[in-house]
């Protein structure tokens, strides 16, 4: 439950430390914050202290589906990520906009298969599935994974890159320590070009996936806490607020809810705050319903 929480949590801090660097460079970044590691609001979307943006808001629509259908329901996630638009977020993707608006013209809560589709949308809010469907099979999970995916992002790369960072976060919640994270991450990049991270630095990583999660799986495997880990991969800039939510969550499954500082948990909003926790706690008690249930 520690690490669930932790989880939840990291995904939050990570997203709301991130934003006040979203889409600056590493030298921007240096010249107006120094090393930047305090949650402060501001950046380009203006945010207040504490506020988070669509990364944690879509992870919290996708949970409530959940807790709300008992399972992967592609039809009440639609209608939760349309519910969520509605309420007129801070940020939302280009993808994930299109998708919605896709399901509310056509009914249909798949998107086509396409090519453009490699973005991190679906990575960023997947963790209430790897919650829900801890002990699943794996392809059950795979197809959990799928089904939350399509309602926006429709791409085998994605898809892939989202049930790797899936599976390194039920490892980690289960007590698996940096070395099996590693052997998923390296899996991956075998098996797939774009995720190949040990080149060169990933710097400004963009909204691809590929992208996102060679900056996630370099600042993880080169720091050995959740701090180091989430200050390196924010001062990277780019699209910030997604790469510290994704390596908040795997971060925060892995060391747990008390490795994350105090200082940064407890800027969160109250809300926020709240609904994460809660959240952890009522996805875990679904186990056993959900690992045969999609």
């Amino acid at each position: 439950m520690a690490r669930a929480e932790g989880a939840y949590l990291g995904l939050a801090v990570g997203d709301a430390l991130g934003a006040t660097v979203e889409f600056m460079t590493p030298r921007e970044i240096a010249h107006h914050h120094g090393t930047h590691r305090d949650i402060r609001g501001g950046g380009w979307l203006k945010l207040r202290r504490g506020q988070v943006t669509d990364d944690t808001g879509m992870a919290l629509a996708l949970g409530d589906s959940m807790l709300r259908s008992g399972r992967v329901d592609p039809v009440d996630i639609a209608d939760a990520f349309s519910d969520w638009m509605r309420t007129k977020p801070v940020d939302i993707g280009n993808t994930v906009r299109r998708g919605i608006v896709h399901y509310r013209s056509t009914g249909e809560c798949r998107v086509p298969p396409s090519e453009h589709d490699a973005g991190n949308g679906a990575c960023m809010r997947c963790l209430p599935v790897a919650l829900g469907y801890l002990g699943a099979g794996p392809e059950t999970l795979a197809q959990a994974n799928r089904r939350q995916a399509h309602v926006t992002h429709n791409n085998p790369v994605a898809d892939a890159g989202t049930l790797t960072v899936l599976k390194m976060v039920q490892a980690a919640l289960l007590g698996e320590g940096p070395t099996a994270l590693r052997a998923l991450a390296d899996d991956l990049a075998q098996r797939h070009r774009a995720y190949r991270f040990d080149r060169r630095r990933m710097e400004n990583p963009s909204a691809y996936l590929g992208d996102t999660l060679k900056a996630v799986f370099q600042s993880l495997f080169a720091t050995d806490d959740f701090e180091s880990a989430l200050v390196d991969v924010i001062n990277r800039g780019g699209d910030a607020d997604t790469t510290g939510a994704i390596l908040g969550m795997i971060a925060g499954a892995l060391y747990g809810r008390d490795a994350i500082p105090e200082r940064w948990v407890s800027t969160l909003e109250k809300d926020t705050r709240r609904r994460c926790l809660t959240q952890a706690r009522s996805l875990i008690t679904l186990i056993p319903s959900l690992r045969a249930a999609l």
